[in-house]
C-alpha cells in the first residue's frame, strides 16, 4: 500500500492518486523491483485538492482521518510506503511514534512495525523530480535503497506465508 499526501491538478480531474508526472515517476520507482499495478493499492491522506495546492490543514486530515483508516483495514497491507512528509507525519502521529515530528529527511527509510503492518516513509516522487541528481546520498539514491528495502520486506512476508 502507499499513501501520499494529496492530489494535485490532475489527480483532482481524474479522481485518481498518482497520475501525473509524480504518479509515473512513482510507478518507475515501484515496477523497478517488481511491483506491478496491480499489486499495490494507492491513495492519499487528504481525498482533494487543498486550494493553491497548499499543504493539507490539520482539519483536512483529520476529516479524512476515518477514511484512511477503512481504507488501511479493507486492503489490510502487510507493508505501508508513506509517501512524502504530511503522509509520514499523520500516519506516524497517529500511532503515537515520538517520530512523528522528525522531518521526511531524517524519517525515511526507518522501518516502524504497528499492529503487524509494517510502514516506511520515503521522499514524494514531487521532491524527487525537483532533485533530479542521482549522486550518493541525494534524494534519488536514498530512495533507491528504500525501495529495496521495501521489495526485502515484502519478499520476506511471501516467504514466511
Amino acid at each position: 500500500m502507499v499513501i501520499g499526501e494529496a492530489p494535485g491538478a490532475e489527480e483532482d480531474r481524474q479522481g485518481k492518486p498518482f497520475v501525473g508526472k509524480s504518479g509515473q515517476l512513482l510507478d518507475n520507482i515501484l515496477g523497478s523491483v517488481g511491483f506491478a499495478e496491480e499489486d499495490v493499492y494507492i491513495t492519499n491522506i487528504v481525498k482533494r485538492r487543498p486550494p493553491n495546492n497548499r499543504t493539507p490543514l490539520k482539519w483536512e486530515i483529520l476529516a479524512y482521518k476515518p477514511w484512511i483508516a477503512e481504507e488501511i483495514r479493507l486492503v489490510d497491507p502487510h507493508v505501508i510506503m508513506l509517501v512524502g512528509r504530511v503522509s509520514a507525519q499523520t500516519v506516524l502521529r497517529s500511532i503515537c511514534s515520538p517520530d512523528a515530528r522528525l522531518p521526511i529527511s531524517q524519517s525515511r527509510g526507518r522501518w516502524y512495525e504497528h499492529e503487524g503492518k509494517w510502514l516506511i516513509p520515503v521522499f514524494h516522487p514531487s521532491y524527487l523530480l525537483r532533485n533530479p541528481q542521482k549522486t550518493p546520498g541525494s534524494p534519488k539514491a536514498l530512495t533507491w535503497q528504500d525501495i529495496q528495502s521495501v521489495r526485502s520486506k515484502m519478499n520476506q512476508y511471501t516467504e514466511s506465508t
